[in-house]
This record gives structure tokens, C-alpha cells and sequence, in this order.
């Protein structure tokens, strides 16, 4: 079955390729990459003409089969009908749909017949694996969740500017190797449909990239060159090579200018190929071998992690050789194949790290670089596992450390902001938190927090606030510092000074929950008072003021308290509009 498979999945792969180009311009909304599996899948049990659908094959297909190989219920259930829907809409209006189909028009309406059933089916799917990860909370070697609270307790990481991070991708040579590859493939390049390229094809590749050539065995060529194809993979993962028509590739317009010189888009390129890391896993002559093995290399950046970013060679191999043995059966077997192979399993999983530009083995010591730890700290959020992660106190900007700050408790903010102040010269420090408070201003928590950090400056901030008396969200605060100081020629606090400062506060108390909510607007006062302040506020430019009205009308328990809520929401909308 495993080669009706690859078969399948070779005769499929420019078909697809040239869909997703179809779905970027024509069903944006749908998620292209669910439909491979059904593809597949209708190949191999449906149709051996891929381009005949019937009604049944929805059903047989989706209902029978996905059930038995779908990988993610959850994305499934979301959007596998929709991408399917967008699939059979491409072979219909590039007229690959072939002859003996059933009409599109028949086939979307079993589509919509049948979705209900199919989701019901994904949940069912969801609600068992819930069950069974319950039971088997070690899922495989290269799954992070085992390591959660271990992760959860680490000490704060500091991440580095994205300046220096930049660099760091721009050094990566295994991004170079990539656009060298793309960069040799060139315009239209016509590729087949077992193997992408001919002997001689690989042969110029394999010299483009400075790659050996392998000796001379029984496998055909394109079965020897992994290494070539990982390359090639992520070119595709980089988006320097792109699908051009059925059967043919190119490389990006832009891949020939890699290194990039905008840092942003450098760390984006980075970025998209961060999930290769999984091509450093052994690829053995076995592939139940290879798949004991497969998580190798998010295993040991674990393990570096949890070591606060550096461990000794001796002991990653120690760990990682029980490790293996202990989540599969034939990981012990596994790993002596590849210490046969390699030399040492291990040695792909540091070639590849080292590659991407994330580790460093020195003195038999492997380390973690600034950009490991940024991309470890990524797969850790990617597993929806937390971590406590900042920027170096060096490296934070003053809106970092009022996002940070808000979320923390108050002597660790005191802390943290005790040490940013200490590179800074106070009255350029109040300048720069009152600056990254006016980026925004629907964020009420991060304006609070950089008014009482530039309040506790004392009078070196004055020229800060005067400058934030033109900043319409800074106003309200800074006149009332400025008046607290007693600065002469300040403006003094207005009335809709005041209003805001009280929607600032009820936007803050609104996200902690109701009873935080509704206890708030019991401190501004009773309920005529509470009546008196809804017939002015209205009228304060508040970007959360409507929502806040809406929320004061639902949540107070008094119905005049309501009713006034109600009548400033209508006047409020009414002068919007």
C-alpha cells in the first residue's frame, strides 16, 4: 500500500500545486492544503481517473475514509468541506473535470448534504483523542507537552532585537543553500512526476550546492540524494520556489536578492522555515526506523531549553537513546541503525540546527544561539505551551516593557522597569513611554501603566507631559500630572478630562469580568450619580465608548442605571453616524 501511496501521491503533486495557485486568487478563504488527503484518498479508493467525481466518492471518501486518516479533526472540521467545495469548483472551471462526473452543481449539493455528518464525524474523532491523550500524555519523542511544567518554571528567557536576529538569519547557510537551489532551477523548470528531477538534473544540483555526489549502489539516484531534497523542501517552505502549472516549478523573483537587507523581512524568511527543523531527523534505509526516530531534533532543542540553553553532547545522547527506546518499540533497533549510518544519531539533527543557525557544538557542549532560542520559544508557543519570555532589559522598547509590565505581577513590574530605567537618562525614558502609550489608543491598560511609570519620574518628565497634552489619549493624564506638579501655565484638568480617565478605568475593569466590572462603577457612585454621568459622557470621543455603554446597559443591576445606559448609547451612535 505504501507505494500505491508514493504512487498516487507523485501523480497528484502538480495538480495540487497548481490549485493552491488557483485557491490563492480565486478561494482565499479556504484552506488548500486540507484537500491533499482527499485527493489522495479518491485516488486510491474512489477513482483511477483523478479527475472523475461522483456523488458517492464525496461520501466514501469524506465519510468512510477521512475518519480513519485525518491528521487534525479540528482543522478538519473547520474547513475540509469548504476546501474541497473550492477543489472541485478548480476542476470544473479549468475543465478538469472529466468525463462521467457528476455535474458540479450535483456535487456541491452532496457536499452540503453530507457536511453536518462529516463534522459530527470530526468531533467524534476530537472527543476520543481527548480521551486517549488523557490516558498517554507522552504522545511521541519530539512532542513538548511532557515538558510543560518543566517549562512553565524556567527562568525568564531574554530574547534578543530582531537587528541582531536578523543578521543572524542572514548567516544561516542552509537558507543560502536553498537560494542557490532555487536560484539553478531557475524559470519554468519542468519537473516529473516520480521523481522531480533526471540523473543528470540531480547531478548539476548536487554540484550547484557543493553537495557530494553518492556512491554508486542499487538505488536509483533520486532515492540517494536526501539531503538534496530537504534543501529542496525548503526552498519550497521559504517560498523560493514556487509551483508554475502542472509540471513545472520556478524560483521566486526575489530569491536571488536573499540575504534580504530589511530585517523584517529576513526574520519573516526565517520564520517560514522554521518548522524544517524536522528534516535534521535521521532518514534511514528502514522506514519504521525512520519513523521511531522522527521528532529527533525538537527532542534535543527541548532538552537544550530546559538546560537554560546549553548541555553537554554526552548527556543529549544518553537521554535521547532512552528516550527513543522508551516511545517506540523499535527505537532502540532504530538508533543503532543510525549511529551505523551517522556515526552518531545525532550528527544530522546538529548539522541541521546548525544550518538554520539555531545551535553551536563546541567543547562537546551544544548551545543554544540567540536565534535557537527565538525559534525554540516559537515552537513552544506553536504546542500552545507558556513560557515566560522577554526581551533582553537591553534590547525592550518602551512599548515592550509596558505590554510585559501590565501582564506582570507589581514588584516584578517595579523590577523589570527599575532595570530598563537604569540605561536610560529619566527625562528621555518619559518621552519614550509617553510616545509608545499614543501608538494606540484603544489600549487603555497600556496607557495607565505608562502614566503612573512616567508619574513616579517625578519633574524631569514635565517636558514629556507637555508634549503629551497634544496627544488626545494622553491629554487627560498629562494635564492632571502637570497640575500635581504644580507646572504654571498648565492647562488645567477639564470635565472631559476627567471622563476619560473614569472610560480608561471601566475599559480596564470591563476585561477582568463582570463583578470587577460592575464593582467599578459602583466606586464612580450611587446610582443618580451613576444616571447624572451617563447623560454627559456620551459625548467623549472614547474609542471603547459605545461598547462600554452596551456593557453598563447589560451588566448594572439597576434598571435606571440601564435605561440611561441605553439613551447615551442611542446619542452616542447617533452623533457617530
Amino acid at each position: 500500500m505504501t507505494d500505491r501511496i508514493e504512487a498516487a501521491a507523485a501523480e497528484l503533486r502538480p495538480l495540487l500545486q497548481e490549485f493552491i495557485l488557483w485557491a490563492r486568487e480565486n478561494a482565499p478563504g479556504s484552506d488548500s492544503n486540507l484537500v491533499g488527503s482527499v485527493v489522495l484518498w479518491h485516488r486510491l479508493i474512489a477513482s483511477d481517473n483523478v479527475g472523475r467525481w461522483k456523488r458517492a466518492d464525496l461520501r466514501t471518501v469524506l465519510l468512510d475514509r477521512m475518519p480513519q486518516v485525518v491528521e487534525d479533526p479540528d482543522a478538519a472540521a473547520d474547513g475540509m468541506v469548504p476546501a474541497v467545495r473550492a477543489y472541485l469548483t478548480f476542476l470544473s472551471e479549468t475543465d478538469r473535470l472529466a468525463k462521467g462526473s457528476s455535474s458540479l452543481k450535483e456535487l456541491l449539493a452532496e457536499l452540503d448534504d453530507l457536511e453536518d455528518d462529516f463534522v459530527d464525524a470530526m468531533e467524534d474523532i476530537v472527543v476520543d483523542q481527548d480521551e486517549y491523550d488523557d490516558d498517554e500524555e507522552d504522545e511521541g519523542l519530539g512532542d513538548f507537552e511532557p515538558f510543560a511544567d518543566e517549562l512553565a518554571e524556567l527562568p525568564t528567557i531574554r530574547l534578543r532585537p530582531d537587528a541582531e536576529l536578523a543578521a543572524a538569519t542572514r548567516e544561516a547557510t542552509l537558507i543560502t543553500k536553498a537560494r542557490d537551489l532555487a536560484v539553478w532551477v531557475g524559470s519554468e523548470r519542468r519537473v516529473g512526476e516520480t521523481s522531480l528531477l533526471t540523473d543528470a538534473e540531480i547531478t548539476e544540483a548536487l554540484a550547484a550546492l557543493g553537495l557530494p555526489a553518492p556512491t554508486a549502489g542499487g538505488k536509483a539516484l533520486a532515492d540517494s540524494v536526501p539531503a538534496l531534497w530537504n534543501i529542496w523542501n525548503l526552498a519550497i517552505d521559504l517560498d523560493f520556489l514556487q509551483p508554475e502549472g502542472e509540471d513545472t516549478v520556478s524560483a521566486d523573483a526575489d530569491t536571488a536578492d536573499w540575504p534580504f537587507e530589511e530585517d523584517d523581512d529576513a526574520l519573516d524568511v526565517w520564520m517560514a522555515g522554521l518548522h524544517s527543523i524536522d528534516y535534521g531527523d535521521p532518514e534511514l534505509e528502514d522506514e519504521e526506523a525512520t519513523i521511531a526516530l522522527s521528532g529527533l531534533t525538537r527532542a534535543l532543542l527541548v532538552r537544550v531549553l530546559l538546560a537554560t540553553g546549553s548541555k553537554p553532547l554526552a548527556e543529549l545522547r544518553t537521554e535521547l537513546a532512552e528516550a527513543a527506546a522508551e516511545y517506540d518499540e523499535r527505537g532502540a533497533e532504530a538508533w543503532a541503525a543510525a549511529t551505523a549510518q551517522y556515526g552518531d544519531p545525532l550528527n544530522p539533527v546538529l548539522d541541521w540546527l546548525a544550518g538554520y543557525g539555531m545551535v553551536e557544538v563546541e567543547h562537546d557542549q551544544v548551545r543554544l544561539t540567540p536565534l535557537g532560542m527565538e525559534g525554540v520559544v516559537h515552537l513552544t508557543d506553536d504546542a500552545d505551551i507558556e513560557l515566560d519570555a522577554r526581551p533582553a532589559i537591553d534590547a525592550m522598547t518602551a512599548l515592550d516593557l509596558l505590554s510585559f509590565s501590565a501582564e506582570l505581577p507589581e514588584e516584578e513590574a517595579d523590577a523589570e522597569f527599575a532595570a530598563w530605567m537604569e540605561l536610560r537618562e529619566p527625562d528621555r525614558a518619559a518621552k519614550e513611554l509617553l510616545e509608545a502609550a499614543a501608538e494606540d489608543d484603544a489600549d487603555a491598560l497600556v496607557r495607565v501603566q505608562a502614566a503612573s511609570m512616567v508619574g513616579s519620574l517625578g519633574e524631569v518628565a514635565v517636558p514629556a507631559w507637555q508634549d503629551a497634552l497634544n496627544e488626545p489619549s494622553l491629554r487627560p493624564y498629562a494635564a492632571t500630572h502637570l497640575a500635581q506638579l504644580g507646572v504654571d501655565d498648565a492647562p488645567p484638568p477639564t470635565q472631559a478630562d476627567t471622563h476619560w480617565l473614569i472610560l480608561d478605568m471601566l475599559t480596564i475593569s470591563a476585561g477582568l469580568g463582570r463583578p470587577e466590572f460592575v464593582s467599578s462603577l459602583d466606586d464612580i457612585g450611587n446610582v443618580p450619580n451613576l444616571v447624572n454621568l451617563l447623560d454627559v459622557i456620551w459625548k467623549v470621543p472614547h474609542p471603547h465608548l459605545e461598547e462600554l455603554l452596551e456593557a453598563i446597559g447589560k451588566a448594572h443591576p439597576d434598571k435606571q442605571v440601564g435605561k440611561a445606559a441605553k439613551r447615551a448609547l442611542f446619542k452616542a451612535r447617533s452623533t457617530h453616524n
